[in-house]
């Protein structure tokens, strides 16, 4: 065994039995959007297929797809032309790989604010590099003061944004003073924003860390196409930033992942063309989800605290209970229904479970169901 690996095996909080369901279960531990992918992206590939688009594609991405991410982006035309900001990568994982992999030293330290996507810190593992945990709020958000003052020295910022676990949206606000803190110390702001087009409040203002991408030599925008457009298994995703940023990044990608294949790229720039058809169905689906889900919560009473997801398509409530998440975890599933210990996100979430409510209707209300009863069954 490596170095690398015990690193990993070290810090991971990553359940080794993700994606098993027990016969009889409801998974609502998974975030795999509901309906599959939209039939014209199916048609984009097999066209593509026919067509002879199975050779091997460039290694950075195809212009074509670049050009649309680009467009999606609204990266403009100012400063490194937009294909030189861009570059598609096997998923937004091995994106995110390729960035922490070309900008991390051993010892350099990585600011993760909690709860937060348990990737990163693997990834940072990985790197030789040292995680540093900012605590939550009570209520299991983001604390942005905390966050700022955690800054000095650091190499890194990584952002989920809108949040896995959480749902939460970053205020405008917000964003912006963490984007300048970094900007003001020289530290790389990384801003993974796979659920950028999946906002579930109408009432909350989202800003895309899209907008500095013209300006700033300090922040990354990591995207996929996975839940926007229900292509988990398709593995296409892209890194945009600053040309000196990005060139670095297709470099250390290419190193370790072979390009996607080019009829699932042309798929891709498919996607971004329905995008107006398909999105608006997706998001009434999720929203109402969503109101099950808050509903089902606040009929819990004191047992539970919770702050309503803005985005995304997960809620992280805190059960009030004398339990560990783990132990939670084992009591829900005993209960017939899976999610996540709210210890995978970091340190503080500890006592909180992640539920995720993408999945058909019938089988959220189901979960909700079994998940109540659990609950008001530990008090």
């Amino acid at each position: 065994m490596s170095l690398l690996t015990d690193r990993v095996r070290q810090v991971s909080r990553r359940p080794a039995t993700l994606g098993q369901v027990p016969q009889g279960a409801v998974t609502l531990a998974m975030g795999e959007p509901a309906g599959g992918t939209p039939q014209p992206i199916i048609e984009a590939a097999e066209a593509a297929l026919r067509a002879g688009r199975t050779t091997y594609p460039p290694m950075l991405g195809t212009p074509e797809l670049r050009t649309a991410i680009a467009a999606h982006l609204d990266l403009g035309t100012e400063g490194a032309r937009p294909l030189d900001r861009v570059v598609v990568t096997h998923g937004a994982a091995a994106g995110l790989a390729a960035v922490f992999l070309a900008h991390l030293d051993p010892g350099d330290r990585v600011v993760l604010p909690e709860p937060t996507y348990s990737l990163y810190a693997d990834l940072v593992a990985m790197a030789g590099a040292v995680t540093s945990w900012v605590p939550a709020r009570d209520n299991g958000t983001l604390d942005p003061e905390r966050v700022l003052g955690s800054l000095d020295g650091a190499r890194m910022l990584v952002l989920c944004h809108p949040s896995n676990p959480t749902g939460e949206v970053l205020g405008p606000e917000v964003l912006q003073s963490l984007i300048e803190r970094c900007e003001q110390l020289g530290v790389l702001c990384v801003v993974d924003e796979a659920y950028r087009d999946i906002l579930l409040d109408e009432a909350v203002a989202f800003r895309s860390s899209a907008e500095w991408l013209g300006s700033s030599e300090h922040v990354v925008l990591v995207g996929t196409f996975s839940k926007t457009f229900s292509m988990t298994g398709w593995r296409l995703g892209y890194v945009a930033g600053p040309a000196s940023v990005v060139s670095h990044v297709g470099t250390v990608h290419q190193t370790f992942n072979g390009q996607s294949a080019m009829f699932v790229q042309d798929a891709a720039v498919r996607a971004f063309e329905v995008l107006p058809t398909v999105l608006p169905p997706l998001l009434e689906h999720y929203r109402e989800n969503r109101r099950q889900v808050v509903q089902a919560l606040h009929d819990l009473g004191e047992a539970v605290t919770f702050a309503e997801p803005e985005g995304a398509f997960y809620a992280f409530p805190r059960i009030h209970s004398d339990l560990s998440s783990d132990e939670l975890v084992e009591r829900f599933t005993a209960g017939g229904v899976l999610v996540r210990s709210g210890r995978e996100f970091g340190p503080s979430g500890e006592g909180f479970v992640r539920l995720s409510f993408s999945g058909e209707r019938t089988a959220v209300i189901e979960g909700l169901h079994r998940f109540t009863e659990t609950v008001r069954r530990l008090r």
